[in-house]
């Protein structure tokens, strides 16, 4: 009796790599998303500082395609929310 041969096919899956021009121009993104705050202000009784480009930051890191990168997206997010504090960004809401 003779046997079929099997032939088994070897899958290889190529793992997904991502240009370097696509992580600059997501870093320069995340910096310019990250520095945006939302301030509302009735002066000179007080103000109120919200961080709108962190949140919407985080959410855009969250569903990143490639995840080795997350750990330096929150940082750069992070820092820019914290240097923008300090500056005239993002939008202004006086009441």
């Amino acid at each position: 009796m003779s046997r079929k041969k099997q032939t088994r096919r070897i899958t290889t899956k190529k793992a997904a790599v991502e240009l370097e021009s696509v992580f600059f121009l997501k870093l320069v993104m995340y910096l310019i998303v990250g520095s945006q705050w939302l301030r509302i202000e009735s002066f000179p009784a007080w103000s109120l500082p919200i961080p709108i480009g962190l949140i919407i930051g985080l959410i855009f890191a969250s569903h990143d395609h490639f995840a080795i990168d997350r750990k330096i997206e929150f940082a750069l997010l992070l820092i820019a929310t914290f240097v923008a504090f300090w500056l005239p960004m993002g939008i202004i809401v006086t009441v």
